[in-house]
């Protein structure tokens, strides 16, 4: 019987893979809705009184995000002042869903990799994961390696989907 060879473990295919950049911690939403009048009418006097008498503290090193789930209009100091509240306490305040909180941390990240360690290296961008990366995480991935590396896949290694090839110079 010939010995299987598993040519992939072989290769210089580089596996970029952003769950290993997942940053640890609880992510919360912050709903205001719940602080207007019937989910939609925000009274000045009333929200800061609700702001005052929330319990801050339970978002103790916490990635927050803050959105409204109606289609209130709600003016921009109201989203700020909630910020307020909530960064003496929480590790990240981003006005959104979770989503796009993960983006956010995303990015902060991504912009600090040194990428030059895949300079003329074929990358694969692993796709599946257990954790929730958005979109825009891969987008940004992709973005920052291309001027680096040889070619970018997406995917796994035995079903990859070719996204970027050096161009021969």
């Amino acid at each position: 019987m010939e010995e299987i060879i598993n040519k992939v473990a072989n290769s210089a295919l580089e596996v970029f893979d952003l769950e290993d950049y997942y940053p640890k911690g609880m992510r919360v939403q912050i709903d205001i809705s719940q602080w207007l009048l019937e989910g939609f009418l925000l009274k000045e006097k009333d929200f800061r009184e609700y702001l005052k008498n929330h319990d801050w503290s339970q978002y103790q090193d916490q990635y927050v995000a803050v959105y409204c789930s109606t289609d209130a209009i709600i003016p921009a100091w109201a989203l700020i002042l909630v910020s307020v509240h909530l960064a003496p306490f929480a590790k990240k305040v981003v006005n959104g869903t979770i989503e796009d909180l993960d983006a956010s941390l995303y990015e902060e990240l991504l912009s600090k990799i040194d990428y030059s360690v895949y300079k003329g290296k074929p990358v694969i961008v692993k796709g599946c994961s257990r954790k929730p990366v958005p979109m825009r995480a891969y987008i940004l991935a992709a973005n920052y390696l291309q001027p680096f590396v040889r070619s970018i896949m997406y995917g796994e290694a035995c079903s990859a989907v070719p996204l970027y090839k050096e161009s021969k110079k």
